[in-house]
């Protein structure tokens, strides 16, 4: 990561004192975080999550860190602090951001990380892929790489899932500095849009996933596309056909060595196509940005579009045609219907829940506003890159054509966030290379990276009260695995369930609050349950955790005393009985 972050080096005979004093205050804040995440009691009895009972000195260490950074930025009339420096305080902004559930507990949070283990653990067990499985099944490569990696290297899989977001996000900020370069000469201005895009990715995609394997994976064909594979083009005379010709023809390599070119491009066939295996939606984010980049003229190989829908449309008309029969991707286009499942169903809860996603898209708005202005002042400058501007909007023509279980907003903003960042930028800090920030401007951009930080903690981590797990939870889990025979029913409360990790295809796995939607009241929903896991020939089980009842609660599905009353109807049917309890589980066995 430092080399690729790496800056041209000024010739310097020492470090000096304000590097080094900038890179204490980075350690200072590090263990300041740490030490306090480490004092959080679980679980989180919050409804606005982590940001709630995380003690004054984690937000101190994010005081430092911020004001060390913008310290460091400023630098001096040559330029910002050294790069070793700039580095290690984006090392510290990661761990603090996006290691805080680490520090707060060892077991990786949400119920994806652990289904994705469990997916790759069957792939390592079965020499077939059976895609009449799930929609996992349809895109296996980045399970099937998954699987690889552990079985060579025989890492915990706990540990890998729980330290991945770390792991995932220092993967992306090489590529969004690979791709910066390309964009930008200004050093502060590149520094700042690598800030700017960790505190603005509060989406939490950097978990074990495809999602965050395919960003990587798109940040890098970007990179490619906007540095050996970048075409130059002559100034734009107007629409006329003879200019527009004339234009295109005028198009030249930026890359003069022809060996570079052709290795950029056998690099971007592969990953277009290594995407198209891993992931559903990241494929179409890469056509579209190779488009958005042709139609401008920047993009040499003009038929690379082309290519890269055929791929997608192949991989989706034969691999994943069996998902595909079953779920038109059409099925659920249209505005409306993206507007009620982004947003309108996401704004239902408890007040602390609804504040943590007013949080989450004020951030976005305010993001996407400096982005604005900036574009605004660049053109007004004669200083605006079109590529920039296409690679930040045109995601968001996905927006109607598919509402991705509610989450293609989320998508959106993240594919968007390094573009959105890079014009933000141009607010923050003039575009003026070799400027160095006055002291106004230097405490304004303090006050906002810590706005922009507190925003993110919150919006990242709002819903630790039901996706971070407990040992008693963790310790059900593992009993249930124990006791259950193949082919049993094993039911929880909902989807934040730290389950499917080692026995991904052993079991039949259901939720109350998909077997239930919407009436998850005992006289509604209680005969609902019992009935399926009665005609469960192998048995069934019914995992009722702290953390799967307060996701019900604090969305708004189901309110304590009606959760309690659920299982009490549930525990007083015919052959169910208490089979496992503690602190923050319980376990019942429904017989046949």
């Amino acid at each position: 990561m430092t080399s690729t972050l790496k800056e041209t080096i000024r010739p310097q005979a020492r470090w000096k004192p304000r590097d080094i004093w900038c890179a204490v205050a980075g350690g200072v804040s590090l263990a300041l975080a740490v030490w306090a995440a480490s004092t959080v009691v679980l679980p989180v009895n919050s409804d606005v999550g982590l940001v709630g009972v995380l003690p004054f000195p984690f937000w101190a260490g994010v005081l430092i860190l911020n004001v060390a950074f913008v310290m460091a930025l400023r630098g001096d009339a040559a330029g910002p602090a050294r790069s070793p420096v700039m580095v290690w305080l984006l090392v510290v902004l990661v761990l603090v951001l996006f290691g805080a559930a680490v520090f707060v507990t060892d077991i990786p949070r949400g119920e994806v990380a652990f289904r994705h283990l469990g997916i790759a653990d069957a792939m390592s067990r079965n020499v077939a892929i059976d895609p009449n499985i799930d929609a996992y099944f349809n895109w296996p490569g980045f399970f099937a790489l998954l699987a690889t990696v552990l079985g060579a290297t025989g890492l915990d899989p706990v540990t890998l899932a729980l330290w991945a977001p770390v792991f995932n996000v220092g993967l992306w900020l090489v590529g969004v500095a690979v791709v910066t370069r390309s964009l930008t000469s200004d050093p502060r201005r590149r520094w700042l849009v690598l800030w700017l895009f960790c505190l603005g990715n509060w989406q939490d995609q950097d978990y074990l996933s495809p999602q965050a394997f395919g960003f990587f994976l798109y940040l890098v064909v970007v990179a490619l596309a906007l540095g050996p594979l970048a075409a130059k083009a002559p100034p734009f005379r107007g629409f006329r056909r003879a200019d527009l010709a004339a234009w295109w023809r005028g198009r030249y390599p930026a890359e003069s060595r022809p060996g570079h070119r052709v290795a950029a491009l056998a690099a971007t066939l592969l990953l277009i196509v290594v995407i198209s295996a891993s992931h559903q939606l990241t494929p179409f984010m890469v056509l579209i940005a190779l488009t958005a980049l042709t139609l401008s003229g920047r993009l040499l190989p003009s038929r690379l579009p082309l290519i890269a829908g055929v791929v997608l449309m192949l991989w989706l008309v034969f691999p994943a045609s069996t998902y595909l029969l079953g779920h038109p991707p059409l099925a659920d286009a249209g505005l409306q219907t993206a507007i009620e499942a982004n947003v309108v169903d996401r704004t239902n809860g408890t007040a602390g829940h609804v504040l943590v996603v007013q949080v989450r898209i004020a951030l976005t708005l305010l993001l996407w506003t400096l982005a604005a202005i900036g574009t605004v002042r660049d053109w007004r400058r004669r200083r605006l890159d079109l590529r920039v501007l296409l690679l930040a909007v045109t995601p968001v023509f996905l927006f109607p054509a598919q509402s991705y279980g509610g989450e293609m907003l989320i998508r959106i903003s993240l594919f968007a966030l390094p573009f959105v960042a890079l014009q933000a930028s141009s607010v923050l800090l003039p575009t003026t290379t070799g400027y160095r920030p006055s002291s106004r401007v230097a405490g304004g951009l303090v006050l906002t990276c810590l706005v922009f930080a507190g925003m993110t903690v919150t919006g990242r981590f709002g819903n630790a009260q039901y996706d971070v797990f407990t040992d008693d939870e963790i310790s059900a889990v593992a009993t249930l695995d124990r006791m259950a025979p193949p082919g049993s029913a094993i039911i929880s409360a909902a989807h934040p369930t730290p389950w499917r990790n080692t026995d991904y295809l052993g079991h039949r796995y259901r939720t109350i609050e998909d077997l239930c939607p919407p009436d998850l009241s005992a006289a509604t929903c209680g005969p609902v349950v019992y009935h399926y896991a009665k005609h469960n020939a192998a048995g069934s089980y019914l995992l009722l955790m702290s953390s799967a009842e307060s996701s019900l609660v604090v969305q708004g599905q189901t309110t304590p005393s009606g959760f309690d009353e659920l299982e009490a109807w549930l525990d007083a049917q015919d052959g169910v009985e208490l089979a496992y309890s503690n602190n923050n589980a319980r376990v019942y066995r429904v017989e046949p």
